[in-house]
């Protein structure tokens, strides 16, 4: 497949996200900061990456998308981004719809939690609907090289994937995101329909909005890998370890030839070991912990890769494009190397779960905020609860599953987790380090989105701010498209280091819904152009059309403004009009005004307390007009009324204020008056009205209605 970056064609290949083509081609420049012009290059392979946003030239087009997230198909075109990106000026014609959907049990997150879940609520028959953002599932399986109860991890994956499709209660939607978490188990979630499609079909949907009721949510959401901040952390060749992996398993490609890998947990040791038996040279391996596994430390030995415990990074060198060329240590030393790895533990992507209401709590031994209380039906498992392990993941997320199901009332047999060889044990607790601190704090990057450094929190907490919520707003750390996902915890940890407090007590900023953006097209749905709004429409509205009627829009009602004939002016017609209605005759379709039908033996009390006027008096057939008041004096409304019966009454409002009028009504009739014989409906839409006016309307009349004595005596004004 070819693609086009900046007017540069790239050769992707199939299953390639734009980003892992960039990788593949060796762009490594391909931003800059915003403030600072630095260059900048990718930092993640998912939703972490905070510096390269391109705008999508071709098919519908999109303002501003992570590379990361946009996959690749023949005929892309895309433009990197320094800042935002300009909304196209041609009209959109995609199609947008929503959808609503009824689960039993909603699972949020396809990868190995999230599979175990929903394979355990939906084979016990339960109705199970399973989100995940990625075009397939399996998270962080697709990249894993462990083998799960005797398969490849990819193979295990193809098999859950076959028995979920055998469980007729199970529905699977990729490419998904859910974007909110509200009151009552109600999610929204945002499909992508086709822009993976090189040519996707007219009659398909671009996204579908997904409103989502369940019984039961298990949020299987993983977590982002977290990065240390250091002098020039934010050179292009400075990548997250576990991105740097999932280059080299998933996509195929290397994103250096010769790396340093630098951690503060087990999980970078790991992907030292990943990106060297991926075929890149990994030099060195720097970690700021006393000790580290030792099952990792002697699989490192065992490839001939150094680790230095207690070595953290003081800095990077460039060359003169400014990429990567060199990695400055503790100990003093010159590493030269084009990839600098770098792992500062994982942040459970718990947003969905605080967005629910649920609180989240610091944890020593994970290094990270995690699910404490949660405040609906609501279970979390892997990654998200800190189980990074695969088989740790697999093994909460079956838990969550069963337990979620169970709470439905349906039965679940013992679910035996899956058996995992090959996937390296995390053995060490990780720690809790966050950056390297340094005199030259204006070039150590919290959030390199906002190009905002250790200097600006430093500057924030000699100002006095201690709140991370006031922190954020000074610095606008975490206030980018990422929203703090990469940056926020991070800014967290600073904040702590240099006022003396602990995680626990500063908390996390507040995580509001969307988690990712949704479109005003995709909010609109099909409601846009004439769908925007309701149209009503009289029962005579096709004959106004055939005659030429020129209609204003009154209410929701399209009701006609005047006729013209021929090259009329509306002020000719209008002339004519009036001069008819003078003259001999005209009528007016007055079916748009409101009508409400009233029965009941106290209607006349009722009336006569709502409106200026007594109706009370009024004989059957006949009509009054009426001033209706609010409470503060001031006109509400004005009508007329007629009394059909002894105990049926017709009443007409304005046209716009038909709803107001009745509410008006029942207000009054349900909360100060219940004790009176009143009903009250609407009947809008069940009459038809015309206004006949002018000196030969009697003539029209009778000639109409034959048996009607149309004459002044028997049918008199306002009868």
């Amino acid at each position: 497949m070819k693609v086009t970056v900046d007017g540069a064609e790239l050769v992707a290949r199939p299953g390639d996200t734009l980003a892992s083509a960039l990788v593949r081609a060796g762009r490594r420049v391909l931003s800059q900061g915003i403030y600072t012009g630095r260059p900048r290059g990718l930092v993640a392979a998912g939703a972490e990456e905070s510096n390269i946003f391109v705008q999508v030239l071709s098919g519908t087009g999109e303002p501003m998308v992570r590379a990361t997230e946009i996959e690749a198909y023949d005929g892309l075109r895309v433009r990197t981004l320094a800042g935002k990106g300009l909304l196209p000026a041609e009209p959109d014609d995609a199609r947008y719809d929503k959808t609503f959907a009824h689960t039993d049990v909603l699972v949020v997150g396809a990868g190995p939690a999230g599979l175990a879940a929903a394979l355990a609520a939906g084979e016990s028959g339960a109705r199970v609907l399973l989100v995940d953002d990625q075009p397939r599932p399996g998270g962080r399986l697709l990249a894993s090289r462990s083998t799960v109860d005797g398969l490849p991890a990819v193979e295990y994956v193809e098999s859950v994937r076959t028995r979920l499709a055998a469980c007729p209660e199970v529905t699977v939607l990729n490419r998904t995101t859910v974007a909110g978490y509200y009151d009552h188990n109600y999610l929204v979630a945002v499909e992508r329909r086709t822009d993976h499609l090189a040519d996707p079909p007219a009659a398909m949907a671009r996204h579908r909005l997904w409103n989502i009721r369940a019984g039961q949510v298990v949020l299987a959401t993983g977590a982002h890998e977290r990065s240390i901040a250091f002098p020039d952390n934010d050179r292009p060749g400075v990548m997250l370890a576990a991105s740097a992996s999932a280059y080299a398993w998933r996509y195929g490609c290397l994103p250096g030839r010769r790396a340093v890998v630098f951690g503060a947990h087990d999980g970078s040791l790991a992907a030292a070991i990943d990106l060297a038996d991926a075929g890149m040279e990994v030099v060195a391996v720097l970690d700021v912990r006393d000790a580290v596994g030792p099952e990792l430390a002697a699989a490192l030995a065992a490839r001939g890769i150094p680790v230095h415990p207690a070595t953290p990074v003081l800095g990077t060198l460039a060359d003169p494009d400014g990429v990567l060329r060199a990695v400055l240590t503790s100990a003093g030393d010159t590493v030269d190397a084009d990839l600098l790895a770098v792992s500062g533990g994982w942040n459970p992507a718990v947003e969905l779960f605080s967005q629910s209401g649920g609180r989240t709590a610091w944890s020593d031994a994970a290094a990270g905020f995690l699910p404490d209380q949660p405040a609906q039906r609501t279970f979390c498992a892997g990654a998200l609860t800190g189980a990074v392990d695969v088989a740790e993941a697999l093994a909460t997320g079956a838990s969550a599953g069963a337990a979620a199901t169970r709470a439905t009332g349906h039965e679940v047999s013992e679910v035996q987790p899956p058996v995992v060889t090959g996937s390296a044990r995390h053995q060490e607790p990780p720690a809790a380090y966050f950056f390297v601190d340094s005199a030259a704090d204006d070039r150590v990057f919290i959030d390199m989105q906002r190009d905002a450094t250790l200097h600006d929190v430093r500057r924030a907490v000699g100002a006095g701010l201690t709140s991370i919520e006031h922190i954020k707003r000074y610095t606008t750390i975490g206030t980018a498209a990422d929203q703090g996902r990469g940056s926020g915890v991070l800014a967290v940890g600073v904040l702590a280091q240099l006022s003396g407090r602990s995680m626990a007590e500063l908390g996390t900023t507040t995580y509001r819904p969307p988690y990712t953006p949704i479109s005003f097209a995709l909010l609109a749905g099909r409601d846009r152009g004439r769908l925007a709004d309701p149209e009503r429409v009289t029962a005579i509205h096709d004959w106004h059309v055939e005659h030429g009627a020129v209609f204003e829009d009154v209410g929701q009602w399209k009701r006609p403004r005047f006729f013209p004939r021929a090259e009329e002016s509306m002020n000719d017609a209008v002339r004519r009009e009036c001069a008819a209605a003078r003259s001999g005759v005209a009528m007016m379709d007055a079916s748009t005004l409101g009508t409400i039908e009233l029965q009941g033996a106290d209607v006349g009390v009722l009336l006569d307390r709502l409106y200026t006027n007594v109706f009370s008096t009024l004989a059957m057939g006949r009509v009054r007009y009426g001033v209706m008041c609010g409470v503060d004096g001031m006109v509400l409304d004005d009508g007329t009324t007629a009394r059909l019966s002894e105990d049926r009454w017709l009443m007409s409002t304005t046209t716009g204020n038909a709803a107001k009028v009745l509410e008006w009504l029942e207000e009054w009739r349900q909360t100060e008056w219940p004790n009176l014989d009143v009903r009250c409906s609407s009947a809008t839409d069940q009459w038809s009205t015309v206004a006949l006016v002018g000196p030969r309307s009697r003539e029209v009349l009778a000639g109409v209605a034959p048996a009607l004595d149309c004459t002044v005596e028997a049918f008199p004004f306002m009868a």
